[in-house]
């Protein structure tokens, strides 16, 4: 593992993984914090804020491009800002289990999967971790990718339980 990949990349990916890297430390507290108050509405902001920095330098990121300069992964940007917009939409309106639906969501599915995909081989994160044997990735997204769907099935059979 060698963080050069990182340190001799465009200030935009630093930017971008700076960024992502405090909304996945941040995120569960925010989220998950059992108390309702000022902490977790300070936090839920500097979440949103840092989600949206995520989402946005994404779109100055082309390394992967596939459909002119960018790549599926930037689905997951415009999947952000709509989770953000709705999610902030929701608490405004009072509607709480919907927002905390909308924004979790966005911490599992926008954070979680696209880093999933950072891993693939010519990525920058995958130059971190795996340096010359890229193809690893490959095996870190399958298994991440699998771990989470093996979770999301047992989440949902837990619900339908109850």
């Amino acid at each position: 593992m060698s963080l050069l990949p990182l340190l001799q990349a465009s200030p935009v990916i630093q930017l971008h993984v700076g960024a992502a890297l405090l909304a996945i430390v941040v995120g569960p507290f925010a989220l998950y914090r059992g108390q309702r108050d000022r902490i977790h509405k300070v936090l839920g902001y500097f979440w949103v804020l840092v989600m949206g920095v995520v989402a946005t330098s994404s779109f100055w990121i082309h390394s992967f491009a596939v459909i002119g300069p960018f790549s599926p992964i930037h689905g997951f940007a415009l999947f952000t800002y709509w989770s953000l917009y709705t999610g902030l939409r929701h608490v405004f309106a009072g509607r709480i289990a919907l927002h905390r639906l909308a924004m979790r969501s966005l911490y599992w599915h926008g954070l979680w999967i696209a880093g999933l995909f950072n891993f693939l081989p010519g990525r920058v994160t995958n130059r971190i971790f795996f340096g010359s044997q890229p193809d690893l990735g490959y095996l870190v997204l399958a298994l991440g990718l699998g771990a989470m769907l093996a979770w999301g099935v047992r989440a949902r059979r837990g619900i339908r339980a109850i």
